[in-house]
C-alpha cells in the first residue's frame, strides 16, 4: 500500500458537508440525526444529493458524483460525512476527480456500500479515509459509543483503544497481536471489487469485514471466494464485524458465521476476532482506512488500537 495523506482533525465547530452517495435517506431521520450533530457544534451543510430522490437512488449518479466533488472543492467544508449507504455507490465511482481528492483532503466517512467510496478514495487519491457511522446511524436513536469513537479517532487523540460494548461483545476466534493497515468494509462490496482496477489491496493488513441480512451460505461463499483470490494470503489480522440478519435455509447449513470464519481462516497464522462493533448494526466504531491499526486478540475482550492519529 502506498502512503497516505492524513485529512486534517474534525475541530470543535466544524463545518460538515452531508452527501447521500447512494440510497436516499428519509428527511425525517436526516434531520433528527442533523439535530444531534449540531448539539455538538458542529455546523452541517447539507448537500444537493439529500433533497434528490430517482428511484431507489439520491439522485443520478452524475448529481451524486457532483454533489461529493463539490464538497470536496469546498474550502469551507472541513469533513465530509455520508447520511447513508444502500446500492448505488458503485455507479459513482467512476465519475469521481480522485486528483481533486488528492488535492483537497479532508475527512470523508461512511460505511455499507461506501466501502467502495472509502477503498477508492484512499487507493486512487491517497487519502485516509473512515469506516463509521453515517447521518442514519442517528437517525432515530443516538448511541454514545458511536459518538464517542469518532471524535476520538477525527479529533487527533493518540493511541486510541477501540474496545467493544458489553452490548456487542467481541469475540477471539484466534489469539495474537499484529499491525497494519486497515482494509475492508461490507464483504459484498470486497467480493465485487475482485478481479477489478478496484480490488483491495490486502497484503499486510488488517482486514475486517462485516455485512447483513445474507444467508450462512452465501457467507462461507464469500468467505471461500476471498481465500481462492489470495485475498487472504497475506494479512496480517481479520476482523469480523457484527453480521447482522445472518439467516438459514429450511435445511441447516450446519456452522456458525464463527465455524465458518475458522473452517476458512483458521489454518493463518494471525490473530482473528469477530463480533466486533463495525458495520450495520446498533453499535459503530470508526476505523480509519488505509492507516496503521494493531489488533489485540486477547483471550478474553479483545480491541483494536490505533496508536498515531489518522488525522493531522
Amino acid at each position: 500500500m502506498t502512503e497516505q495523506t492524513k485529512p486534517k482533525r474534525l475541530s470543535a465547530g466544524a463545518r460538515i458537508g452531508v452527501v447521500n452517495p447512494a440510497y436516499w435517506l428519509e428527511p425525517e431521520r436526516l434531520q433528527r440525526a442533523v439535530g444531534v450533530f449540531e448539539e455538538l457544534g458542529y455546523e452541517l451543510v447539507l448537500g444537493k444529493s439529500t433533497r434528490l430522490q430517482e428511484n431507489q437512488y439520491a439522485g443520478s449518479a452524475a448529481e451524486r458524483a457532483d454533489d461529493i466533488m463539490t464538497m470536496f472543492t469546498d474550502a469551507s467544508i472541513d469533513a465530509i460525512i455520508c447520511a447513508r449507504g444502500g446500492y448505488g455507490c458503485n455507479r459513482v465511482l467512476p465519475l469521481l476527480d480522485y486528483d481533486a481528492i488528492r488535492d483537497n483532503p479532508k475527512i470523508f466517512i461512511g460505511y455499507s456500500d461506501v466501502t467502495g467510496l472509502l477503498a477508492s478514495i484512499a487507493r486512487r487519491s491517497g487519502l485516509v479515509t473512515f469506516h463509521g457511522p453515517m447521518l442514519s446511524t442517528f437517525g432515530e436513536q443516538t448511541v454514545q459509543y458511536n459518538l464517542d469513537t469518532l471524535q476520538q479517532v477525527l479529533s487527533g487523540q493518540s493511541d486510541v483503544a477501540l474496545k467493544s460494548p458489553a452490548a456487542c461483545q467481541a469475540r477471539t476466534l484466534k489469539p495474537g497481536v499484529a499491525r497494519g493497515p486497515a482494509c475492508g468494509g461490507n464483504l459484498v462490496m470486497v467480493n465485487s471489487r475482485l478481479g477489478t482496477d478496484d480490488q483491495i489491496d490486502t497484503r499486510g493488513a488488517i482486514l475486517f469485514l462485516e455485512d447483513i441480512d445474507e444467508k450462512l451460505y452465501a457467507f462461507d461463499r464469500m468467505m471461500l471466494h476471498l481465500r481462492n483470490s489470495g485475498s487472504l494470503d497475506h494479512i496480517n489480522g481479520l476482523v469480523i464485524g457484527e453480521m447482522l440478519e445472518i439467516g438459514d435455509g429450511k435445511v441447516p447449513f450446519g456452522k456458525t458465521v464463527d465455524e465458518i470464519v475458522l473452517d476458512v481462516c483458521g489454518d493463518f497464522d494471525i490473530p482473528i476476532i469477530s463480533n466486533f462493533p463495525c458495520g450495520h448494526g446498533n453499535y459503530q466504531a470508526t476505523l480509519p482506512v488505509s492507516h496503521e491499526l494493531e489488533l489485540n486478540a486477547l483471550e478474553e475482550n479483545p480491541f483494536i488500537l490505533v496508536p498515531e492519529p489518522p488525522v493531522s
